[in-house]
């Protein structure tokens, strides 16, 4: 299944919009880095949705999808959601990095520095870099 045809699906987009509206302080602390290529190049997506998922942040030419979990992930029912969504995403090739909201207000540059690492193994897998 290739990524057009299960990607940011119309009857998502107002979710999309009120999710980016209405985002979380560390969600905007995150996009603050991501946006306008601002990590090594990279192209960035918020709140883009993937079959019935909306990802947080996404990195198309990576496949690679960064969520941000507050308190609602760590309940029996967050913890089953997101591994049904990992698995998902695993299926067709997308890695899911995972942080907590807490870990990004207090250590920043630790999430970031994760993210770089994860996009390094990208371009290692691939022989070049192209963050386009």
């Amino acid at each position: 299944m290739a990524d057009y045809q299960v990607s940011n699906r119309k009857g998502l987009r107002e979710e999309r919009k009120a999710l980016r509206t209405f985002g979380t302080a560390a969600e905007a602390v995150l996009w603050t880095a991501l946006k306008a290529r601002k990590l090594d190049g990279w192209r960035w997506r918020r709140q883009f949705s993937i079959g019935s998922y909306i990802l947080d942040f996404y990195c198309p030419k990576a496949k690679l999808c960064v969520e941000l979990d507050g308190a609602s992930h760590f309940t029996p029912y967050g913890l089953e959601a997101d591994s049904d969504r990992s698995q998902f995403l695993a299926k067709l090739g997308i890695r899911v990095l995972r942080f907590e909201n807490r870990v990004l207000k207090e250590t920043p540059e630790s999430v970031i520095e994760a993210i770089r690492s994860a996009l390094n193994e990208t371009t290692c897998e691939n022989g070049h870099f192209d963050g386009t």
